[in-house]
């Protein structure tokens, strides 16, 4: 092993110190030590590096690797950044047998993730309309804090779209049957029960189903810059200068309600597990516990709702473009690619010492990574890999990958996410202070349209890792292939 360094963080009034190793070049060892049943793992670069140590996400990569019933790393991918309890960008995995699930290693934002569209148009057919479809867009899909959809539901639909996920939205006429196949698991995760979901969440739900939300969740209309990998990029339907459409999104107030539901109800519980938890904010629940089966239950609810929200803006997002653009669906061909969710635990079968086990693998801020041939791949994409989704800032790139055995090896089938905070959004705000975002991102080809008075500014790409190294990184290292490279033209968010 190459190199070799310590950190040192003030943690519970005490110092605590770890040791990190370097084993080459995109690999990074935290060895067990203390009360850490597993050692730590971080995929990067020298070049990501030392914003990482600069914060403390990597004391909750310690943290989590204290957990009971987790299985060979706590894992870190090259965007990882602290967050609440786990830190986002980090994966686990936990036996079903003697192993927890904690709110906090998914996240409040449950199944927040994106979907990739394809059209037949060349981007530069649509660049003299850019800012007039960017208009439409913000007029068709309700955006910001807070926002509020077309749709009203009543608890009992409500239910129904918290089991059925987006097939219900299929079913109301919001897109087809093809978009399913084309959505991780078929956009619905089984064992849901809303008799788990409290009122206050149905509340916060019953009129935010086809809504963006604010924060970083956008819908960005970009153009393939680059192809990296021609016969994958084929299989994808790709092409250079070709005109797509990225949305980010999630299981707005319904999620965030389930998860500080549970987060409240396991920190209560906690003393009663019979292990002493290093950060309160990692609350958790035996997996086969009472409360554990609940939050699983309620979890799928939400994630449920999350890809029946993804699926009814995708759809609006249709009508919009061939409206603006005056334009025959078949013209148009604006087709699903793929969704894939970033925070989730799900119930796994992996190779764990030669045999097949089954694990809960928690993916907070990371997504799915699984490799050609894996069953749970959609037929048309079994021979190259599932489609790996990893949006930029508004101001750079994004990139489309496709998943690797390595990741099923390595990382439980998982990779980075998108390119990581490195400012707080009080700390972009300050940084922008002055500026007139949205005017520099046009003087460079980039229309953008928000609601909230400090999105732009909270969202400047500062406050973001470059995303071409972070994906540079998982590409070296094995968890994904670089397929294409996409950039910005227009952009709506919150």
């Amino acid at each position: 092993m190459g190199g070799k360094g310590y950190i040192r963080y003030l943690a519970n009034r005490d110092v605590m110190d770890f040791e990190i190793k370097k084993i080459d070049d995109w690999r990074y060892l935290i060895p067990k030590t203390g009360a850490m049943r597993v050692p730590g793992l971080i995929f990067s670069s020298s070049e990501l590096m030392p914003n990482i140590r600069g914060d403390q996400s990597l004391l909750q990569v310690v943290n989590v690797a204290t957990l009971p019933g987790i299985v060979k790393h706590a894992l870190a991918m090259p965007d990882i950044h602290w967050g609440y309890g786990f830190p986002i960008g980090g994966v686990a995995a936990f036996s079903l047998e003697d192993g927890i699930i904690s709110p906090g290693g998914v996240g409040y934002d449950i199944n927040c993730g994106t979907r990739l569209l394809t059209t037949s148009l060349f981007a530069s057919e649509i660049r003299p309309k850019i800012k007039e479809l960017v208009s439409a867009l913000f007029r068709d899909i309700p955006a910001g804090v807070g926002s509020r959809g077309n749709i009203r539901l009543s608890k009992h639909e409500e239910s129904k779209v918290a089991v059925k996920g987006a097939s219900w939205a299929v079913q109301k006429g919001f897109g087809t049957e093809e978009d399913l196949e084309r959505t991780e698991d078929y956009g619905v995760m089984k064992g849901a029960d809303p008799a788990v979901v409290s009122d206050r969440a149905f509340k916060r739900g019953h009129d935010e189903l086809g809504t963006l939300g604010s924060g970083n969740h956008f819908l960005e209309i970009q153009s393939v810059e680059e192809i990296y990998d021609q016969k994958i990029a084929g299989v994808f339907n790709l092409f250079e200068g070709q005109l797509t459409v990225l949305i980010h999104s999630g299981s707005r107030g319904f999620g965030h309600q389930i998860c500080d539901d549970f987060l409240k109800e396991m920190g209560t519980q906690v003393r009663g597990l019979g292990f002493s938890l290093p950060d309160r904010q990692l609350a958790c629940a035996y997996i086969k516990s009472g409360p554990g089966k609940r939050y699983l239950a309620g979890m799928a609810c939400a994630a449920n709702y999350a890809w029946a929200n993804r699926q009814i803006i995708m759809h609006w997002t249709r009508e919009t473009f061939e409206k603006a653009l005056e334009i025959a669906p078949g013209d148009l061909k604006m087709e699903l690619l793929y969704d894939v969710c970033h925070n989730i635990a799900k119930l796994e079968t992996h190779v764990l010492g030669g045999k097949k086990v089954s694990l809960c693998v928690h993916r907070k801020g990371a997504t799915r990574s699984l490799p050609p041939g894996h069953p749970d791949v959609p037929q048309r994409y079994r021979e190259v890999g599932q489609p790996v989704l990893i949006p930029g800032d508004m101001g750079t790139c994004s990139y489309i990958l496709a998943g690797s055995q390595k990741a099923m090896e390595e990382t439980f089938g998982s990779t980075c996410h998108g390119a990581g905070r490195v400012l707080s959004r009080r700390q972009a705000i300050k940084a922008a202070k002055g500026r007139a975002i949205n005017r520099e991102l046009e003087d460079r080809g980039i229309f953008v349209q928000s609601r909230g008075r400090n999105t732009l500014k909270e969202e400047i790409s500062e406050a973001y890792k470059d995303v071409s190294l972070v994906v540079e990184a998982v590409h070296m290292a094995g968890l994904a292939k670089k397929v294409a490279k996409l950039r910005p033209l227009g952009v709506i968010k919150g």
